[in-house]
């Protein structure tokens, strides 16, 4: 069994949507007023669902905080690197124990992680230590 979606309440519909789809190279396949669907290449599929500008996350709260998004090649990171610091100059690129991983916050403040390798290239044997960093 896998995970194969996830729902994120956003602040701006069409913001999220232009992010997410260039980033995760996305196709919407379904939109309204207040939500989208978004399937990548893999089907991994991301339902936005806009909650407008009152919306919070705060962090440290229980449920989902953010995602770890995988990159299929080291290229793909690169790519998904330079898209980010194209829009924000509060990128972060390290090394991990042999991962590479590129953050940045996303539209909404969310934490927006990318690593390479991920776990059905190597799986994992300990916790990383950017889920202690909040």
């Amino acid at each position: 069994m896998k995970l194969s979606s996830a729902v994120m309440f956003v602040k701006t519909l069409s913001r999220s949507v232009d992010f997410y789809t260039q980033l995760l190279q996305a196709t919407v396949t379904a939109r309204d007023t207040s939500a989208a669907l978004l399937v990548s290449p893999g089907d991994y599929q991301l339902y936005l669902r806009e909650l407008g500008s009152w919306a919070e996350h705060p962090l440290g709260a229980i449920g989902i905080q953010y995602l770890i998004w995988s990159a299929d090649t080291l290229e793909d990171l690169r790519r998904c690197e330079t898209l980010l610091r194209e829009l924000s100059p509060h990128v972060t690129a390290q090394t991990v124990d042999g991962f590479d991983i590129v953050e940045r916050p996303g539209p909404d403040g969310v934490p927006i992680v990318i690593e390479h390798p991920g776990p059905d290239q190597i799986p994992r044997d300990q916790i990383i230590p950017r889920i202690y960093a909040w």
